[in-house]
Parts: structure tokens; C-alpha cells; sequence
């Protein structure tokens, strides 16, 4: 049979092919001739419909050439000669009748259709193929719509600058952040960031959800290591003997520090002589138990200031090294020689309630009614309340203010068990009960410095009294921050040791640059 061109609509289109509407017999079914294309038939297994339905599409091409062997140009239904799983007999590479691309040719015919799982060639009666179930496709996605109104807000210029400017801020305050919990500062990453966003205007938020998560103490215990009194170490209080010279040097020694817990353990509350100048007792130190937290000690330093000069040191970061100070921001080598002890400073200044003052150099205002600490050229402190007890002249080298005095003429603040973050600093963990110092001076002018790792405002106040202050300040808090370390050994570079063995900065610290300020103790 010639290939010839169907002239399209209804009617037959080669000799016993019957009219449209006429069907094939075969099996009982009622399948139709579906198409025909350039290459062969081509069956649509679920058309417009599932298997078995009343429904149909017939396609109208080109008559398939015998010399083909049959429908299809391979003689078989083509996808590469096998059944195809998505119910169709297509040609592989060919445009012909129904593909499931969705590519068609030919004329659909909406009539409906028999059995379309089946197929039975009518050229080959008796011979009927199977045809696999077509699987569902799966539903198109449905997008939703406020993605597509977002991508509306986007049209406008207003919105992209404004999202400009958003992105540029979460990327500065991420790479902020990132550099500010990853620094060496002495402290955990955690304290890191909480600083961090406490300078950046988060601090009540912080504090909040430090409140929250805070777990004090444990009461009762014993101390970690001995209190004890070393061997050549102990000092007692006395009158001066008869011996001494009218003008002799007399040795400053307090008396024994009364427990803070009830009856004291071995070396509680007794002074031992760590520094010594021209053979005098120029550092004494000793340790007390916490009332309640008996497993905390406090540490306890009495520095005699005939005996020392003290030299205040800025820090890197607070207050900074953008202005010339006159002295390095640590201790470098070459200038250790005579060097004693050192101790932490205050908050940092933007929660310091005061200024800082070094050398001709301010660093903020000094503020009147702040306790400060007042360095003298002559190389010695005093303790008070800026305004009242100070004002600027030329014998001061340095101020260093600090909130207000928790200590003023012997007796302990009012405000020293009440607002405790409000008025003596935030603390990590949001506790009342953790790392403090504090700085006082005696009637006689000796300085102590105090620290531990269990107090509240007013325990800290109590042992500045207990120490002997009547002038007394709060340094520093929490325990990245608390360190007081004296020196030993070689006098040109002598090794720091610790006061507390327990305080978390290592005590080589101010031999390197210090984020922090702080203060030296020579000899004189």
C-alpha cells in the first residue's frame, strides 16, 4: 500500500478502513485505532482518563508503510522496541502521534474509547498487547503566594536600599561579633559576646537572660587548697622593741583577721610577709573563709605604702592606646626591676560612672561624687570621693573612678544589699554571689585589696571593713578580671604567683599587652 496523506476530518481514509465512530474487533474490547504518525501507531494507555474509562483521543497521520514491517519504523511499538512505563508506544527520536512530552500531531478525536490498557493490532487479529498502568503524575507545585508578594515589594527602590542597608548592618555586627568572642582577652567566648552586646546597647538583655540561667554556690564545704601559714612566713602584730632606734623604721603588721565563718581553720586570718623591701614586711597577705559559701576563700593583701610606689597602667581597649599615656599598656621587660605586685582595675569606662585621668590625659570627665582612686607623683594613693575629699592639682598623676564608694568613713554603704546590679555592676551569671574586688585604705594609710569568688556588694564591703578600709571601692567583677599577683625571684624579671590559686587569668598576664587597666607595685 502507497504512503499517501490523510485529507483530514471524518470518513475513511484507505480502503477497509472503517468510517469514524466504527470499531475494531478484538477480545470483546472496544479498543479504537487510536492514530497513526510519520512512524508507526501510537497509543495514548491513559488518555484523558483512567483505564477501562469511556474516554478517547484519535490521531490521524500518516499511514504506516508495510515495508516497515509493521507499526512502528523497527516493526514493534517503539520506545527503543520495549513498552514504555509511561503507557504510550512512542518511537524514540520521532514526532509521530501521541508522545508524553506533550508533543502531538495529527487531529484528536474527542470520541471515547474502550479498554485503553489493551491493544489489539487490527492488521494482526487475535494478537493484543498489554499495555502498563501509567503512574499519576505528581501535582504541579502552587506557589505561594507571599513569595510572590515579596518579589512585588522588591519592584520598589525604597525597599531594596532599605534591605541594602539592613544587609550591610548584619554583616558589620556579625564580623563584630565574631572578632569580639574569638579574641584572647583572657575570659571565655561566652563572656566575650555578652560583653560585646552589653557595648552595644544590649546589656539589659544580656543581664536578664544571665538572671535566668544563674546557679549560685554551694553553701558549706572546704576549701581547695591550704590556708596554712608557709614555713619563715608568719608575722604577728606588736609594739616596736626597746632596741629599735628612736627613728627606726617600725613594720606595719595588722592583727589577725577574726573568721568570717565561725571557728577558724589552720593559717585563717594570719599574715605572712610575701614581699619585702630593704628587709622590711612591705606586702603581707591571708586568706578568709566565706561566711555561708565555706568553701570559698577570700584573698586579702595589706600593702604598707612607705615601702612602695604605685603606677597606674591603661589598657588597650578601655580606656585605649590612641593617646599617648606615657607608660606601655603591660609590663615589658627592662622595666620589671623592682617590680612587687599588680592588681585589676574598674568596669570599663562606659559603666564606670567616671572618668580616667593619666599623665595630663583624660579619658572622659572626672565626675564629682565618684569614688576614686587618686595616684600621686610622689608614687603613693589615697581613696575618696572625688569633689569632696579630691580636685585636680598638680602633685596627681592619675585617676581612676569607679561607681561609688562602698565603703565611706568606716561604715558600709546603705545601697549595698539593695539594686545590687543597678548600682555595683552586672555580673556574669546575673548572681549577687560572685567573682568581686575591691580597694580600701586604712586610718594609718596602709592599702588593702580584697577579692573572691563568692561575695555580694555588701559581703565585699564587710571584708574592706574587716581588712581595716575606711575608705573602700569595688574594683572589677566577675572572673576573667580578678587577679592580684605579687613577684618573686630573679629582680630583673621576677615570677608572678598568684594570691588566690583559685582566680581564672593567668598570672603572667600584664607581661603582655592588657585589654584592661591596672596597677603596678614597686619597690621604692
Amino acid at each position: 500500500m502507497s504512503r499517501r496523506m490523510p485529507h483530514g476530518g471524518r470518513g475513511p481514509e484507505w480502503p477497509d478502513e472503517p468510517d469514524d465512530g466504527q470499531a475494531y474487533p478484538g477480545e470483546g474490547q472496544s479498543a479504537r485505532r487510536d492514530g497513526y504518525g510519520p512512524d508507526g501507531y501510537h497509543h495514548n494507555g491513559n488518555a484523558n482518563g483512567a483505564s477501562g474509562q469511556n474516554q478517547q483521543q484519535r490521531w490521524y497521520g500518516q499511514q504506516p508503510s508495510p515495508e516497515n514491517g509493521g507499526y512502528g519504523s523497527n516493526g514493534s511499538y517503539r520506545n527503543n522496541g520495549s513498552h514504555q512505563n509511561n503507557g504510550s508506544y512512542g518511537n524514540n527520536g520521532s514526532n509521530g502521534g501521541y508522545r508524553n512530552s506533550g508533543v502531538t500531531r495529527g487531529y484528536p478525536d474527542p470520541r471515547g474509547q474502550g479498554d485503553t490498557g489493551r491493544y489489539e493490532d487490527p492488521r494482526r487479529p487475535g494478537q493484543t498487547y498489554q499495555l502498563p498502568e501509567r503512574p499519576a503524575r505528581p501535582a504541579p507545585a502552587v506557589r505561594k503566594v507571599r513569595f510572590r508578594r515579596a518579589r512585588r515589594l522588591f519592584r520598589y527602590r525604597v525597599v531594596r536600599a532599605i534591605s541594602a542597608v539592613v544587609a550591610i548592618l548584619l554583616v558589620w555586627a556579625s564580623v563584630s561579633l565574631g572578632q569580639a568572642t574569638f579574641k584572647n582577652t583572657g575570659q571565655s567566648q561566652l563572656a566575650n559576646a555578652a560583653e560585646w552586646f552589653r557595648d552595644h546597647g544590649f546589656g539589659p538583655l544580656v543581664t536578664f537572660g544571665e538572671w535566668l540561667t544563674y546557679n549560685p554556690p554551694p553553701k558549706g564545704g572546704k576549701p581547695s587548697f591550704s590556708l596554712a601559714v608557709p614555713s619563715g612566713e608568719a608575722v604577728s602584730s606588736g609594739k616596736p622593741t626597746a632596741t629599735k632606734a628612736k627613728n627606726a623604721f617600725v613594720p606595719d603588721i595588722p592583727a589577725t583577721l577574726k573568721s568570717l565563718a565561725g571557728s577558724p581553720i589552720a593559717g585563717e586570718g594570719q599574715w605572712r610577709v610575701v614581699e619585702k623591701v630593704k628587709g622590711e614586711p612591705a606586702i603581707l597577705t591571708t586568706f578568709l573563709r566565706d561566711a555561708t559559701y565555706t568553701g570559698q576563700v577570700n584573698g586579702i593583701a595589706s600593702i604598707d605604702q612607705r615601702l612602695v610606689k604605685f603606677s597606674l597602667r591603661p589598657g588597650t581597649e578601655d580606656p585605649g592606646t590612641s593617646q599617648n599615656w606615657g607608660v606601655p599598656a603591660y609590663i615589658p621587660a627592662g622595666q620589671r626591676t623592682g617590680l612587687l605586685a599588680t592588681f585589676n582595675g574598674g568596669f570599663k569606662l562606659n559603666s564606670a560612672g567616671g572618668g580616667y585621668y593619666l599623665n595630663g590625659v583624660y579619658d572622659g570627665s572626672l565626675q564629682n561624687g565618684a569614688a576614686s582612686v587618686v595616684y600621686y607623683k610622689n608614687g603613693s594613693i589615697k581613696i575618696g570621693e572625688w569633689g569632696r575629699d579630691f580636685t585636680m592639682n598638680s602633685s596627681i598623676a592619675g585617676v581612676r573612678q569607679n561607681l561609688k564608694l562602698l565603703v565611706d568613713h568606716g561604715q558600709v554603704s546603705a545601697s549595698a544589699n539593695s539594686d545590687v546590679m543597678a548600682n555595683w555592676g552586672a555580673t556574669l551569671g546575673g548572681g549577687y554571689y560572685v567573682w568581686r574586688s575591691g580597694l580600701g585604705i586604712t586610718k594609718d594609710g596602709r592599702i588593702v585589696y580584697v577579692y573572691g569568688s563568692a561575695l555580694n556588694a555588701q559581703d565585699l564591703g564587710l571584708l574592706l571593713q574587716r581588712a581595716g578600709a575606711v575608705e573602700g571601692m569595688q574594683l572589677d567583677i566577675n572572673p576573667a578580671w580578678m587577679k592580684f599577683d605579687y613577684y618573686q625571684g630573679n629582680p630583673s624579671d621576677p615570677t608572678p604567683t598568684p594570691l588566690l590559686p583559685t582566680q581564672q587569668p593567668s598570672p603572667y598576664s600584664y607581661y603582655t599587652p592588657s585589654t584592661r587597666d591596672f596597677t603596678a607595685v614597686y619597690a621604692r
